[in-house]
């Protein structure tokens, strides 16, 4: 089967590696390198030098709205397009290109958690139950029609790194079957009632509010790490907090204290024990070896 693979992040590497074990991937869609640095040096993403080392061809447009970019892409002749986190909106002209259409690895178990942060925000939510969702793409967000749905288990300590790398490789096993019997799953209407939003995450929200409860920090924290990582500020500098857990220690609603090996974050009902954490600037470390050159006071 001729595919074209749309994708970005790390997340869609397992897919892209199946898919070129499989299938002949004619053409790869990767958002364009971004400066960054303070040489301004150019990244690429990681589906887009994993296409070049493997001698595909690699194209990164900016939007996939102009007629021309679309006349590209129907001109490929392929199968079907094969999405994952890629990032553009993909227009009518594109997703009817093709015999099978567009399929999207969606991160999520359908119809919840449509949007841009399925993997955090469900771990946010204290969901215990995860997923991927292989979808027929549509106009709306998300709102496609199911084909077929892989489960994942989270666990009280999962964060959302570690959830990511297995929705990943459920993803790629789910497109692999899906392309393999393209008769075998019927699509499936979403319910709509039963969606919910993951909204994209904002840099405020990573800011750690000692007025919420130990449990919802305690999401959160597990949600956002190891990126973008919830933080708290202590004598100028910045400290985001990668790993905790709930302590019985008595402390105040928003102190923080320490001795040589523990630091302890109060909350509006309890105390957060910090388990791992990076320094501004510093490379992420357990606490204690944190500690032992520095001190957040008695």
């Amino acid at each position: 089967m001729k595919v074209v693979f749309m994708g970005t992040p790390d997340f869609a590497v397992p897919a892209f590696r199946r898919l070129m074990s499989e299938h002949e991937v004619v053409c790869v869609y990767t958002r364009a390198p971004k400066p960054s640095g303070r040489g301004n040096n150019v990244n690429k993403t990681p589906i887009h030098v994993l296409a070049e080392a493997c001698g595909i061809e690699v194209r990164t447009p900016k939007t996939l709205k102009d007629v021309a970019e679309q006349e590209k892409f129907a001109a490929l002749k392929a199968d079907v397009a094969v999405v994952a986190a890629y990032g553009l909106i993909l227009p009518l002209p594109v997703l009817e290109a093709f015999p099978l259409g567009c399929l999207n690895i969606h991160a999520s178990l359908l119809p919840r958690w449509r949007g841009a942060a399925p993997i955090q925000r469900c771990i946010e939510a204290g969901d215990k139950q995860s997923g991927v969702t292989i979808m027929q793409i549509a106009e709306g967000l998300d709102t496609g029609d199911m084909l077929l749905k892989g489960k994942a288990d989270i666990s009280e300590t999962m964060t959302g790194g570690e959830l990511h790398d297995k929705l990943a490789d459920i993803g790629a096993d789910l497109i692999s079957e899906v392309l393999a019997n393209t008769k075998k799953y019927p699509a499936q209407k979403q319910q709509d009632a039963e969606a919910c939003y993951a909204p994209k995450i904002e840099k405020e929200e990573c800011r750690m509010d000692f007025e919420a409860t130990t449990e919802v920090l305690y999401n959160k924290i597990r949600a956002f790490s190891p990126y973008p990582a919830m933080f708290f500020e202590y004598g100028g500098e910045r400290f985001k907090v990668l790993q905790a857990r709930i302590s019985d220690k008595k402390t105040a609603c928003g102190e923080i204290i320490s001795d040589k090996e523990k630091l302890w974050l109060g909350c509006k009902n309890g105390c957060l024990e910090v388990l791992q954490i990076q320094r501004q600037g510093k490379k992420i470390m357990e606490t204690a070896e944190l500690l032992r050159g520095y001190s957040f006071g008695a």
